[in-house]
């Protein structure tokens, strides 16, 4: 029996193509530590057999709302950083997937309250994870100029970092910027007419990044994969801009997120991972039907098997 779709949440990027990475055996225990809607979840439960097993992680209780009823599927309400420890909670040592798709939720940007999208106006949240103490308007309030310039410039990949910040630190000196509106008011200026939409979406995804800890979860994902999937497993990991992909690129090649690679005494390299084919976009067909899956990129890599020296694994 298939498991149906509800009413889209979010749209998965990259169905097929995830489904195909994954390599899924019936009887497999699986990790979608993305849940979200559970669109990708759906289409791997009707892979697996009566004895196949799949958990969902989630840290937004939201998505609570979207679990499965199926005895084969479990949902946790986590940051999937804590994987690891919740796959032993649940009695599992090793897995034979791991799927995460790091883009954002429809649900997120379409809902104003929760402050992710430029496009409606709403209070500066952010926040995946409601329980958490940290919003992009306390950001916004307490980062010293050059960190919140190191955000735009790291995060967000703009040139313009530094004024931006500057602005920034002049504007709350005069009222708290607390609001999408706000917020806008003050960087609107600054970015170039021609490419305003790409890069007002370039500010907020850098403020997402930092108050979520994005890239420090992801390292901590990518270093609990190798000590999950058993060899042969397979790990598949969506990105939706250059950092968090070449972080995966990096890990996937060398077993590190620097890039750093470990040899043997005859010159191999100990990776414990291996890609598997090239990096996946969508076609125009799927682009067509899910805009916003344009910047989706999708790598697969298989467990090896082998080990790393600590030292790379920090």
């Amino acid at each position: 029996m298939e498991i149906s779709q509800p009413m889209p949440y979010h749209t998965p990027a990259l169905p097929g193509a995830v489904l195909a990475g994954l390599d899924i055996k019936a009887d497999g225990t699986y990790v979608d530590v993305t849940y979200g809607g559970g669109g990708h979840s759906r289409l791997i439960l009707n892979r697996l057999g009566s004895n196949g097993r799949l958990f969902g992680l989630d840290q937004d209780i939201d998505a609570l709302s979207n679990a499965i009823e199926d005895p084969r599927f479990t949902f946790v309400h986590s940051n999937f950083a804590y994987v690891a420890n919740f796959m032993r909670y649940h009695g599992v040592e090793r897995v034979d997937g791991l799927l995460a798709d790091l883009g954002v939720s429809f649900h997120h940007f379409d809902e104003a309250e929760r402050g992710f999208s430029f496009r409606s106006d709403g209070p500066l949240d952010m926040r995946m994870n409601r329980r958490a103490s940290l919003t992009a308007a306390t950001l916004l309030a307490t980062e010293s100029e050059q960190r919140l310039a190191d955000i735009f410039y790291l995060y967000g990949e703009l040139r313009q970092a530094r004024r931006l910040a500057a602005a920034i630190v002049r504007a709350r000196e005069q009222e708290p910027i607390t609001t999408t509106a706000r917020l806008l008011s003050i960087v609107k200026p600054l970015v170039k007419p021609a490419a305003e939409k790409k890069e007002l979406a370039q500010i907020f995804q850098a403020l997402r990044i930092e108050v979520n800890g994005e890239i420090d979860v992801l390292k901590r994902l990518l270093q609990a994969s190798v000590t999950l999937l058993r060899p042969g497993g397979r790990l598949c990991v969506i990105t939706y801009h250059s950092l968090e992909d070449r972080l995966v690129k990096n890990f996937i090649r060398t077993g590190n997120v620097d890039g750093r690679l470990d040899k043997d005494f005859y010159g191999n390299v100990n990776a414990p991972l291996r890609a598997v084919g090239r990096v996946i976009t969508p076609d125009d067909d799927e682009v067509a039907a899910n805009p916003r899956s344009r910047s989706a990129k999708l790598r697969v890599a298989e467990a090896t098997g082998n080990t790393l020296p600590s030292r790379f694994l920090t």
